[in-house]
Protein backbone atom coordinates (compact mmCIF):
# COMPACT_ATOMS: atom_id res chain seq x y z
CA UNK A 1 0.00 0.00 0.00
CA UNK A 2 1.21 3.36 -0.67
CA UNK A 3 2.43 5.39 2.07
CA UNK A 4 2.23 9.22 2.15
CA UNK A 5 4.74 11.84 2.74
CA UNK A 6 2.50 13.89 4.30
CA UNK A 7 0.30 13.86 7.94
CA UNK A 8 -1.66 16.40 9.21
CA UNK A 9 -2.56 17.17 12.82
CA UNK A 10 -6.14 18.78 14.04
CA UNK A 11 -7.85 17.25 10.72
CA UNK A 12 -11.06 18.29 11.80
CA UNK A 13 -9.92 21.92 12.18
CA UNK A 14 -8.84 21.81 8.64
CA UNK A 15 -11.36 20.11 7.27
CA UNK A 16 -13.86 23.02 9.02
CA UNK A 17 -11.55 25.96 7.15
CA UNK A 18 -11.96 24.42 3.79
CA UNK A 19 -15.25 23.89 3.90
CA UNK A 20 -15.15 28.02 3.62
CA UNK A 21 -13.39 27.44 -0.07
CA UNK A 22 -16.47 25.43 -1.97
CA UNK A 23 -15.13 26.17 -5.14
CA UNK A 24 -11.57 25.29 -4.34
CA UNK A 25 -12.47 21.77 -2.42
CA UNK A 26 -14.78 20.55 -4.90
CA UNK A 27 -14.42 17.36 -6.99
CA UNK A 28 -13.69 17.63 -10.50
CA UNK A 29 -16.19 16.51 -13.18
CA UNK A 30 -15.40 13.52 -14.74
CA UNK A 31 -16.05 15.11 -17.97
CA UNK A 32 -13.07 17.37 -18.38
CA UNK A 33 -9.83 18.12 -19.96
CA UNK A 34 -6.85 20.54 -19.79
CA UNK A 35 -8.84 23.25 -21.44
CA UNK A 36 -11.38 23.22 -18.33
CA UNK A 37 -9.17 24.17 -15.76
CA UNK A 38 -7.80 27.57 -17.22
CA UNK A 39 -4.42 29.07 -18.26
CA UNK A 40 -2.53 31.23 -16.63
CA UNK A 41 0.56 33.35 -17.59
CA UNK A 42 3.65 33.91 -14.88
CA UNK A 43 5.94 36.92 -16.23
CA UNK A 44 9.13 37.93 -14.39
CA UNK A 45 12.05 36.39 -14.27
CA UNK A 46 15.08 38.62 -14.89
CA UNK A 47 18.63 37.36 -15.42
CA UNK A 48 19.74 36.12 -12.04
CA UNK A 49 16.25 35.54 -11.06
CA UNK A 50 14.74 32.57 -13.36
CA UNK A 51 13.66 30.12 -10.05
CA UNK A 52 11.23 33.07 -8.91
CA UNK A 53 8.82 32.37 -12.53
CA UNK A 54 9.41 28.59 -12.08
CA UNK A 55 8.58 28.83 -8.49
CA UNK A 56 5.36 30.37 -9.52
CA UNK A 57 4.68 28.27 -12.44
CA UNK A 58 5.19 25.20 -10.43
CA UNK A 59 2.85 26.10 -7.61
CA UNK A 60 0.69 26.75 -10.42
CA UNK A 61 0.90 23.64 -12.05
CA UNK A 62 0.57 21.72 -8.97
CA UNK A 63 -2.33 23.54 -7.68
CA UNK A 64 -4.17 22.43 -10.90
CA UNK A 65 -4.44 24.62 -13.76
CA UNK A 66 -4.59 23.01 -16.96
CA UNK A 67 -1.82 24.93 -18.81
CA UNK A 68 0.79 27.19 -17.08
CA UNK A 69 3.16 29.36 -19.21
CA UNK A 70 6.27 31.08 -18.01
CA UNK A 71 7.85 34.32 -19.45
CA UNK A 72 11.02 35.18 -18.57
CA UNK A 73 12.08 38.74 -18.96
CA UNK A 74 15.29 38.23 -20.67
CA UNK A 75 16.19 38.11 -24.35
CA UNK A 76 15.93 34.56 -25.08
CA UNK A 77 14.97 31.57 -22.56
CA UNK A 78 17.44 30.52 -19.86
CA UNK A 79 16.68 27.59 -20.71
CA UNK A 80 14.70 25.04 -23.18
CA UNK A 81 12.68 23.42 -20.47
CA UNK A 82 12.38 23.20 -16.74
CA UNK A 83 14.15 19.98 -16.85
CA UNK A 84 12.02 18.77 -13.20
CA UNK A 85 8.27 20.04 -14.83
CA UNK A 86 8.99 20.01 -18.56
CA UNK A 87 4.82 20.36 -18.22
CA UNK A 88 5.58 24.40 -18.03
CA UNK A 89 5.34 26.38 -21.73
CA UNK A 90 8.39 28.33 -21.73
CA UNK A 91 8.65 32.40 -23.45
CA UNK A 92 10.21 35.11 -23.05
CA UNK A 93 8.02 37.97 -21.08
CA UNK A 94 7.52 40.12 -24.39
CA UNK A 95 6.57 37.31 -26.37
CA UNK A 96 3.59 35.73 -23.98
CA UNK A 97 2.01 39.31 -23.88
CA UNK A 98 1.26 38.66 -27.08
CA UNK A 99 -0.91 35.67 -26.55
CA UNK A 100 -4.85 36.11 -26.58
CA UNK A 101 -5.53 32.77 -25.01
CA UNK A 102 -4.12 33.24 -21.31
CA UNK A 103 -7.56 33.27 -18.42
CA UNK A 104 -5.28 34.99 -15.72
CA UNK A 105 -1.65 36.57 -15.41
CA UNK A 106 0.84 36.63 -12.78
CA UNK A 107 3.00 39.81 -12.97
CA UNK A 108 6.50 40.51 -10.55
CA UNK A 109 8.26 37.63 -9.40
CA UNK A 110 11.93 38.36 -10.32
CA UNK A 111 10.71 40.64 -12.27
CA UNK A 112 13.62 43.23 -11.94
CA UNK A 113 13.05 47.25 -11.81
CA UNK A 114 14.93 48.11 -14.97
CA UNK A 115 13.17 49.97 -18.07
CA UNK A 116 12.23 46.70 -19.60
CA UNK A 117 10.42 45.61 -16.86
CA UNK A 118 8.31 49.02 -17.07
CA UNK A 119 7.95 48.28 -20.21
CA UNK A 120 6.62 44.89 -19.93
CA UNK A 121 3.96 46.21 -16.59
CA UNK A 122 3.42 49.46 -18.63
CA UNK A 123 2.18 47.20 -21.58
CA UNK A 124 0.25 44.63 -19.49
CA UNK A 125 -1.61 47.47 -17.55
CA UNK A 126 -2.39 49.25 -21.06
CA UNK A 127 -3.95 46.64 -22.85
CA UNK A 128 -7.12 45.92 -20.40
CA UNK A 129 -7.49 42.56 -20.31
CA UNK A 130 -10.63 41.15 -19.00
CA UNK A 131 -8.52 39.06 -17.02
CA UNK A 132 -7.91 38.61 -13.51
CA UNK A 133 -4.10 40.19 -12.43
CA UNK A 134 -1.86 39.48 -10.02
CA UNK A 135 0.78 41.99 -8.85
CA UNK A 136 3.92 40.98 -6.49
CA UNK A 137 7.14 41.96 -5.82
CA UNK A 138 9.11 44.29 -8.28
CA UNK A 139 5.62 45.35 -10.09
CA UNK A 140 4.64 46.32 -6.51
CA UNK A 141 7.78 48.57 -6.61
CA UNK A 142 7.16 49.48 -9.81
CA UNK A 143 3.81 50.80 -8.89
CA UNK A 144 4.96 52.82 -5.85
CA UNK A 145 7.97 54.55 -8.15
CA UNK A 146 5.68 55.54 -11.32
CA UNK A 147 2.47 57.55 -10.84
CA UNK A 148 1.36 56.46 -14.00
CA UNK A 149 1.30 52.87 -13.41
CA UNK A 150 -0.31 52.85 -10.41
CA UNK A 151 -3.17 55.41 -12.31
CA UNK A 152 -3.08 52.67 -14.98
CA UNK A 153 -3.53 49.44 -11.76
CA UNK A 154 -6.47 51.07 -10.47
CA UNK A 155 -8.79 50.86 -13.86
CA UNK A 156 -7.40 46.83 -14.30
CA UNK A 157 -10.26 44.79 -13.23
CA UNK A 158 -9.99 42.20 -11.14
CA UNK A 159 -6.81 43.45 -9.51
CA UNK A 160 -4.92 41.58 -7.12
CA UNK A 161 -1.97 43.01 -5.05
CA UNK A 162 0.41 40.92 -2.52
CA UNK A 163 2.86 42.92 -1.16
CA UNK A 164 4.96 41.95 2.38
CA UNK A 165 5.24 45.05 4.86
CA UNK A 166 8.10 46.91 3.14
CA UNK A 167 6.48 46.55 -0.31
CA UNK A 168 3.16 48.08 1.15
CA UNK A 169 5.33 51.14 2.60
CA UNK A 170 6.01 52.02 -0.91
CA UNK A 171 2.63 52.09 -1.93
CA UNK A 172 1.53 53.99 0.38
CA UNK A 173 4.48 56.18 0.68
CA UNK A 174 5.51 55.22 4.63
CA UNK A 175 7.23 53.52 6.96
CA UNK A 176 7.21 49.51 7.33
CA UNK A 177 6.88 50.11 11.09
CA UNK A 178 3.79 52.03 10.40
CA UNK A 179 2.30 49.10 8.30
CA UNK A 180 3.18 47.06 11.22
CA UNK A 181 1.39 49.21 13.27
CA UNK A 182 -2.06 48.94 12.34
CA UNK A 183 -1.84 46.22 9.29
CA UNK A 184 -5.49 46.14 8.97
CA UNK A 185 -5.67 49.33 8.03
CA UNK A 186 -3.05 49.75 6.01
CA UNK A 187 -4.79 46.20 3.87
CA UNK A 188 -7.60 48.56 3.52
CA UNK A 189 -6.25 51.51 2.47
CA UNK A 190 -4.42 49.91 -0.57
CA UNK A 191 -7.16 47.84 -1.27
CA UNK A 192 -8.89 51.36 -1.61
CA UNK A 193 -6.43 53.10 -3.53
CA UNK A 194 -6.17 50.58 -5.84
CA UNK A 195 -9.10 48.75 -6.02
CA UNK A 196 -7.79 45.91 -5.34
CA UNK A 197 -7.78 42.69 -3.67
CA UNK A 198 -5.06 43.06 -1.21
CA UNK A 199 -2.79 40.29 0.47
CA UNK A 200 -0.90 42.07 2.93
CA UNK A 201 1.61 38.90 3.98
CA UNK A 202 3.09 38.38 7.44
CA UNK A 203 1.78 36.66 10.46
CA UNK A 204 -1.59 36.23 9.92
CA UNK A 205 -1.71 37.59 6.78
CA UNK A 206 -4.40 40.00 5.82
CA UNK A 207 -6.61 39.76 3.06
CA UNK A 208 -8.90 43.03 1.90
CA UNK A 209 -11.39 43.33 -0.78
CA UNK A 210 -12.19 46.46 -2.59
CA UNK A 211 -15.38 46.86 -0.62
CA UNK A 212 -13.09 46.63 2.44
CA UNK A 213 -14.10 43.27 3.44
CA UNK A 214 -11.57 41.55 5.95
CA UNK A 215 -9.91 37.78 6.19
CA UNK A 216 -7.21 37.57 8.61
CA UNK A 217 -5.73 34.13 7.61
CA UNK A 218 -4.17 31.85 10.67
CA UNK A 219 -2.58 28.71 8.87
CA UNK A 220 0.82 28.88 8.33
CA UNK A 221 4.18 28.73 10.39
CA UNK A 222 7.12 30.65 10.33
CA UNK A 223 8.68 27.54 8.19
CA UNK A 224 7.55 30.39 5.49
CA UNK A 225 10.38 32.97 5.91
CA UNK A 226 12.16 31.65 3.31
CA UNK A 227 12.95 32.81 -0.14
CA UNK A 228 10.54 32.16 -2.99
CA UNK A 229 7.80 31.87 -0.10
CA UNK A 230 5.95 34.96 -1.80
CA UNK A 231 5.86 33.28 -5.28
CA UNK A 232 4.72 30.21 -4.35
CA UNK A 233 1.70 31.94 -2.55
CA UNK A 234 1.22 34.24 -6.16
CA UNK A 235 1.57 30.89 -8.24
CA UNK A 236 -1.14 29.37 -6.10
CA UNK A 237 -3.66 32.10 -6.55
CA UNK A 238 -2.98 32.63 -10.20
CA UNK A 239 -3.58 29.04 -10.82
CA UNK A 240 -6.90 29.26 -8.56
CA UNK A 241 -7.57 32.25 -10.67
CA UNK A 242 -7.17 30.54 -13.69
CA UNK A 243 -9.37 27.86 -12.99
CA UNK A 244 -12.30 30.09 -12.46
CA UNK A 245 -12.85 30.14 -9.04
CA UNK A 246 -14.47 33.77 -7.52
CA UNK A 247 -12.09 35.79 -7.07
CA UNK A 248 -12.33 36.44 -3.16
CA UNK A 249 -12.23 32.82 -2.90
CA UNK A 250 -9.09 32.70 -5.02
CA UNK A 251 -7.42 34.62 -2.77
CA UNK A 252 -8.14 33.96 0.55
CA UNK A 253 -8.45 30.66 -0.12
CA UNK A 254 -5.30 30.64 -1.62
CA UNK A 255 -3.77 31.97 1.57
CA UNK A 256 -5.11 29.83 3.61
CA UNK A 257 -3.95 26.75 1.65
CA UNK A 258 -0.26 28.10 1.16
CA UNK A 259 0.00 28.12 5.08
CA UNK A 260 -1.72 24.97 5.66
CA UNK A 261 0.85 23.21 3.17
CA UNK A 262 3.46 24.87 5.49
CA UNK A 263 2.07 22.83 8.77
CA UNK A 264 1.63 19.94 6.55
CA UNK A 265 5.51 20.19 6.21
CA UNK A 266 5.67 20.68 9.83
CA UNK A 267 3.40 18.57 11.17
CA UNK A 268 5.23 15.89 8.46
CA UNK A 269 8.43 15.97 10.45
CA UNK A 270 10.33 18.30 8.19
CA UNK A 271 10.23 21.15 10.59
CA UNK A 272 10.18 24.95 10.13
CA UNK A 273 13.77 25.31 10.12
CA UNK A 274 15.57 24.83 6.47
CA UNK A 275 11.77 24.71 4.80
CA UNK A 276 12.08 25.42 1.18
CA UNK A 277 9.39 27.41 -0.63
CA UNK A 278 9.84 24.73 -3.40
CA UNK A 279 8.35 21.78 -1.26
CA UNK A 280 5.19 23.36 -0.40
CA UNK A 281 3.26 23.40 -4.09
CA UNK A 282 3.32 19.88 -3.61
CA UNK A 283 2.05 19.44 0.06
CA UNK A 284 -0.66 21.74 -0.99
CA UNK A 285 -1.78 19.72 -3.87
CA UNK A 286 -2.00 16.39 -1.50
CA UNK A 287 -3.89 18.54 0.78
CA UNK A 288 -6.16 20.32 -1.72
CA UNK A 289 -6.90 16.50 -2.91
CA UNK A 290 -7.20 14.64 0.74
CA UNK A 291 -9.55 17.43 1.87
CA UNK A 292 -12.21 16.83 -1.26
CA UNK A 293 -11.75 13.21 -0.76
CA UNK A 294 -12.91 13.71 2.65
CA UNK A 295 -15.61 16.92 1.47
CA UNK A 296 -16.84 13.57 -0.61
CA UNK A 297 -17.27 11.20 2.22
CA UNK A 298 -18.35 13.21 4.52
Amino acid sequence: MFSSPYRVTHFDTLLQNAGHFPHIFAPRAEESHKGTYGTLAVIGGAEGMSGAVVLAASAAIYSGCGKVWAGFNQKALPFPVIPERPEIMLDTAAGLQQRQDIGAWVLGCGLGLGSTSVTLLRAQLAACRAAPLLLDADALTLLAHHPDLADQAVRQTPLVLTPHPAEAARLLSCTTAAIQADRSAAARQIAQKFHAHTVLKGRHTIVCSPNGSEYINRSGNPGLATAGSGDVLSGIIGSLLAQGVPVGEAVCGGVWLHGAAADVLRDSGIGEIGMLAGELAAAARWLRNRMIAAVQTA
